[in-house]
């Protein structure tokens, strides 16, 4: 007899005839159902005179459940699926049931190797900084799982690789002020699990505040050519390849050659006019003394106004005809006569955005 599961093509469970009527097929039940099992004629009064066997069970119970549980939680694996592509669907059909979330698509996707991955690495971090923002709450208890696992492997590449800690900075801030907020609220039920696990968890991440705070940057020593021996020209064509005001500041604190280079007006006029339309400078024109526009002031000010322009080596990919979000390198099944036109390079915005329903 046919039944249908989640799947119109899958054969559907094993069903049974009785005098009663169809039942499910259960085959770890079947002997204990029944009736003339001898397992049922078990005298109750022998257990229950039995305390000191029963307090040794229940105690090997509780030892092997510790042992589960400190398990599950010292995990740093990502659970579940590693994969390079999804199908993102957002109704159900005749061969899909339900939809795809946001923490699924957290699941699958390969986020892990991708942190090892320098083009992929700033583009990571900013989705879990999206996330730690806005849609926390909205993750299954796997994916914040998953989430704490991926973001403890960020932590410990950057303490390693000494990395953009300043990136990882600002995540952790977003990230323990959002937790802050969401324990004051755990009367709404606002998160998944126990309050006593995201106390834990927000006391690991003032743990790696701290670490990233002492974090001392390693002197190479090299006898070779180094960034202080290169030419002016060459020099300034570094500066003018940066998207970020902040990373210009940063390296324009190495040498005075390059403190002198980074204040260069030139170089923010570009840097503003890269990032903000010309309608947004007359709305935030700053003056400097001379009377001249003071471009690094006003690319901090529109920038508190107006998101910039994000720049990341390798996205996340989304296909318009099959529906399907990959990875670029790895491509997926496309059935397109044109699969390269079908391609939409997907942001962290754009990727959350794909799972509002």
């Amino acid at each position: 007899m046919p039944f249908l599961g989640q799947d119109w093509r899958s054969p559907g469970w094993r069903w049974i005839k009785t005098e009663d009527g169809w039942k499910r097929s259960e085959p770890c039940s079947s002997e204990f159902e029944d009736e003339d099992n001898p397992l049922n004629d078990i005298n109750h009064a022998i257990l229950l005179n039995s305390d000191e066997e029963i307090c040794s069970t229940e105690c090997e119970f509780a030892s092997k459940k510790r042992k589960k549980d400190h398990f599950r939680n010292t995990a740093k694996s990502q659970c579940f699926y590693r994969e390079n592509w999804i199908y993102v669907h957002k109704e159900s059909t005749r061969e899909r049931h339900g939809y795809c979330t946001l923490g699924e698509a957290f699941n699958r996707l390969d986020f892990s190797s991708a942190i090892q991955d320098i083009r992929r690495f700033n583009y990571v971090v900013k989705l879990l900084q999206l996330i730690a923002k806005s849609q926390l709450t909205s993750l299954s208890g796997a994916a914040q799982k998953n989430y704490f696992n991926i973001l403890d492997k960020i932590v410990q590449k950057v303490l390693e690789d000494q990395y953009n800690p300043r990136l990882i900075k600002d995540l952790l801030q977003d990230l323990s002020s959002t937790l802050c907020m969401l324990i004051r609220s755990v009367g709404k039920s606002v998160l998944v699990g126990n309050i006593n696990i995201w106390i834990c968890r927000l006391e690991t991440i003032l743990m790696w505040q701290q670490q990233l705070s002492n974090l001392q940057m390693t002197k190479h020593i090299n006898n070779g050519l180094t960034l202080s021996d290169l030419p002016l020209h060459m020099l300034n064509n570094i500066l003018h390849r940066f998207s970020d005001g902040w990373d210009i500041i940063t390296l324009g604190q190495v040498t005075p050659t390059l403190y002198m280079l980074s204040e260069d007006r030139q170089l923010w006029k570009k840097l503003c006019q890269y990032h903000f339309a010309e309608k947004q400078f007359c709305r935030h024109l700053i003056l400097s003394e001379k009377g001249h526009i003071d471009w690094k002031l006003m690319y901090f000010a529109l920038q508190k106004c107006y998101p910039i322009k994000e720049q990341y080596g390798d996205t996340l990919q989304f296909c318009r005809h099959c529906s399907i979000l990959f990875w670029k390198d790895t491509g997926h099944p496309c059935t397109a006569n044109d699969p390269t036109g079908c391609f939409t390079p997907v942001s962290p915005q754009h990727f959350i955005d794909l799972f509002k329903f």
